[in-house]
């Protein structure tokens, strides 16, 4: 009943909680059950119930061994395991075992000690359950023999506290104190023995421990009494007391303790032995001499493990009954700096953003040695290099936190190497590595290849077809790498760029909605944006230059004369006086393409005499090769044809029928005859043409001054505008009507300008100025189709009222034309 009511008591106990230099400890018995609450550990370090879980608390033993755990739901600290407190501490009179409380997001380091006391679990016991004694007869009064001492593996009041004889007549019961606070029980004799009375005495020896209740072990003492040897060895001290290096070498001689005994003979012979009590460790370690009593080391000593032997020595003699003394020898081992210091992580590094703040707690780290003094003393530091140092907390515990600012582009991990050194002579030193992954951040926008792209494109392409594939990178990674190609809304010829082509989000690739047409559309841009996938999104843009490239397919197109356009023959009159050289009528044609697609040549294809008449290859005009003959028919037919330059080249055709009268006066002198009457019409014709050369005068110049403007402003600005002169011949038309138009469309300068003569063509082309340009020039790039030729239709039909004029084509071109304006412009930009 006493037991069970122990136990519950023990069950049902209230555990003491206190703190010491900020430490928090708990006091709790032994034995106690699984799952008993030591402390409501979330209360006492000012945690709620929930920290326990979100923060993953947890109990880490400094001992290895696992003997608590924490109640989650509760946050108790409770018992995890049976606690045998002579098993964790055997003697010592406190037993105290540290845990490290580990709390995460953010990383808490606590130290809390639990003391673990002792109860009355362990009976007081003897090596034997007999001891055996041979005394002679003799033997003085008042003789004390030693008595084996029991043991108690309790400490404190628990422990061995008493002796106890059984009623004899001859012996009673003495306590010896030894060093150390020991009590070891002696035999006293109290009478003389007398062997012919009482050969043999049994006693009982009883040992005491001093719990409540009281718990006790025996042995029976035999005395078998001797009619010899009435002296025993005496040592020369009762206490040897030797220091000795953990790295002695073997086989050398530690003490040699000296025993004499005043009797004779065989009964004055001494051998030595170690005590029948001797625990493993000291056998293991010494060995001694049977006759001279050396003790010599046989086996490794280590300080770490055990720091002190007690040795119990006898002497015995050979006589009979033989006799004994006893002594101790007490080997005090002393440290050698023979533990390298260990690095332990009590919490496993974490990856870390790269825009964590410089003090960022990465992984917290202890370190400890197991020699003593200067030789455990601990010091951690770190290699040179990354961005990371060492935070001493408390009892050589560091947190290792960031020191700089990190950057995963240029480095996405580290390999930390600390290095833990002690005081010891010799120092000793290791190492270890600790590895930190640095996690990425968005902070790095997509970069293109090129900040703009120039696309050049023929006209006339198959929808769908590809058109350019921009490139962007990220240097993140993940999904903050991850890259969506995207065309920014914007307008072209008011029509939104998205319905002239789309963009693949994935590889940036460039396509076309639908064919273009380069008379239509010569030049637009598209805003491509590259957006990467983070969380802010992060994006950049480039710009698409797409310039459609010309290609021949527009035919010639007739437009004097009129007629021959139509497909009918075109009926002209010429004197039968006319001489060779004779202008019998010009052949107009035009192209709507534009550069060499649109430069026109004339070839007289078929003829009804060939040797008459010749054709211009470059003007059309049709002239007489010789004078007119009396037998030449008065009915000529020419098949003029017209061919572009282009590849392939296109071609039309004109017929021009011929009559040869007589007395028929010379057309082109009858134009200039009428055009020097004075007339209303004609006079007319003079005010507006003066007029048109005023103003195209006018807007020359001001062009001049803008073009100037702007190209003193753009090279300010690293900006080009400069003009070229194209190749050219000599030809040279002063005839000219000019027209020229500064246009703007977005980051693209151009300039229209347009030319023709009066009676036979016009041209207009167009010059781009980019500012990305690596050169300052001004190249005439393409041909455009903004002439107006009604009014030079006018005076052609006031001139020849004898022919029919239709307006077939806004675009008029030729080779030669497009020489003239080569040199318009060189004479522009030379000034």
């Amino acid at each position: 009943m006493k037991w069970k009511w122990l136990g519950l008591w023990w069950y049902h106990f209230v555990l003491l909680r206190i703190t010491i230099e900020g430490q928090t400890r708990y006091s709790i018995p032994e034995e106690v059950k699984r799952g008993s609450v030591v402390g409501n550990l979330a209360k006492d370090l000012g945690l709620g119930l929930s920290d326990i879980l979100d923060r993953k608390l947890r109990v880490a033993s400094e001992a290895g061994e696992q003997y608590f755990s924490v109640d989650a739901g509760k946050g108790e600290l409770v018992v995890n395991d049976r606690i045998d407190r002579e098993a964790l501490c055997g003697q010592s009179t406190s037993c105290i075992l540290p845990l490290q409380v580990v709390i995460e997001d953010p990383l808490q380091l606590h130290r809390i000690e639990v003391e673990i006391r002792d109860i009355n679990d362990n009976s007081p016991n003897f090596l034997s359950n007999e001891i055996s004694l041979y005394i002679a007869e003799s033997a003085a009064v008042g003789t004390r023999f030693p008595l084996e001492s029991a043991g108690d593996p309790d400490v404190g009041s628990n422990s061995l506290k008493s002796y106890t004889l059984s009623k004899n007549d001859c012996f009673s019961l003495k306590i010896k104190e030894i060093e150390g606070g020991k009590a070891a029980p002696e035999l006293f004799l109290e009478k003389t023995l007398d062997r012919e009375k009482t050969s043999v005495h049994k006693i009982l020896l009883t040992a005491l421990d001093g719990g409540n209740p009281v718990r006790s072990g025996t042995t029976q003492i035999t005395i078998t009494v001797l009619d010899i040897n009435d002296n025993f060895p005496v040592f020369e001290k009762n206490l040897y007391k030797i220091s000795l290096g953990e790295k002695s070498l073997k086989g050398i001689v530690i003490i040699k303790p000296r025993a004499t005994d005043a009797d004779e003979g065989s009964n004055g012979e001494v051998e030595f032995s170690f005590a029948p009590r001797t625990p493993p460790s000291v056998l293991s370690a010494f060995d001694i001499h049977l006759l001279t009593g050396e003790i010599t080391l046989k086996g490794d000593l280590d300080y770490e493990t055990v720091k002190s032997y007690d040795i119990d020595v006898i002497a015995k003699d050979k006589g009979s009954p033989q006799m004994e003394g006893h002594c101790r020898v007490q080997v005090d081992v002393t440290d050698f700096n023979d533990n390298a210091p260990e690095i332990v992580f009590t919490s496993q590094p974490k990856p870390v953003r790269e825009d964590a703040p410089s003090g960022t707690v990465v992984a917290l780290i202890s370190a400890k040695d197991l020699d003593s003094g200067d030789n455990g003393k601990v010091t951690l530091h770190l290699a040179k290099g990354p961005p990371f140092n060492l935070k001493p907390s408390f009892s050589n515990n560091y947190a290792l936190v960031t020191s700089g600012t990190l950057d995963r582009e240029s480095a996405s991990e580290y390999n930390i190497e600390i290095t833990a050194t002690d005081s010891g002579t010799p120092q000793l030193s290791s190492t270890k590595t600790i590895h930190v992954s640095i996690t990425d951040v968005n902070d790095n926008p997509p970069s293109f290849s090129q900040s703009s792209y120039n696309v050049y494109l023929k006209e006339n392409g198959l929808p769908g077809s590809i058109l350019y594939s921009v490139s962007a990178s990220d240097l993140d990674s993940g999904e903050n790498a991850k890259i969506s190609y995207s065309i920014l809304d914007s307008k072209v010829q008011d029509v939104s760029v998205s319905s002239y082509v789309y963009i693949n989000s994935d590889n940036g690739s460039i396509y076309s909605m639908h064919s273009f047409d380069y008379e239509k559309l010569k030049v637009f841009q598209i805003q491509v944006q590259a957006k990467d996938q983070g969380s802010p999104s992060l994006s950049s843009n480039a710009t698409v230059h797409v310039f459609i490239l010309d290609q021949n397919d527009n035919t010639p197109a007739v437009i004097y004369p009129s007629s021959a356009a139509l497909g009918s023959l075109s009926h002209q009159r010429m004197p039968r006086s006319a001489k060779a050289g004779h202008l019998v009528t010009k052949v107009t044609a035009v192209d709507a393409d534009s550069g060499h697609n649109a430069w026109i040549s004339y070839r007289l294809a078929e003829a009804t005499d060939a040797s008459l008449f010749t054709v211009n290859q470059y003007t059309g005009e049709v002239r007489t090769k010789r004078a007119v003959y009396e037998q030449d028919d008065s009915s000529q037919r020419l098949l003029i044809e017209i061919k572009d330059d282009g590849q392939p080249v296109q071609s039309a055709t004109a017929t021009v029928s011929i009559l040869l009268e007589d007395g028929l006066h010379e057309p082109i002198l009858d134009l200039r005859h009428k055009m020097s009457e004075p007339s209303k019409k004609t006079g007319r014709i003079t005010l507006y043409l003066i007029l048109s050369l005023a103003s195209v005068s006018v807007l020359s110049l001001v062009t001049f001054l803008i073009l100037a403007v702007k190209c003193i402003r753009g090279s300010r600005s690293s900006g080009s505008c400069c003009m070229r002169r194209s190749d050219c011949d000599d030809y040279k038309n002063p005839n000219r009507n000019l027209q020229i138009q500064l246009n703007t469309d977005g980051p693209i300068k151009y300039v229209e300008v347009l030319g023709g003569d009066m009676i036979s063509q016009s041209q207009s082309f167009r010059s781009c100025m980019s500012p990305m340009s690596e050169y300052s020039d001004f190249t005439l790039i393409k041909p455009s189709s903004t002439t107006d030729f009604k009014e030079v239709i006018s005076v052609l039909d006031a001139s020849l009222p004898d022919s029919t004029w239709t307006f077939e084509s806004q675009q008029v071109s030729s080779k030669n034309s497009s020489y003239s304006v080569h040199t318009f412009v060189y004479w522009l930009a030379s000034g």
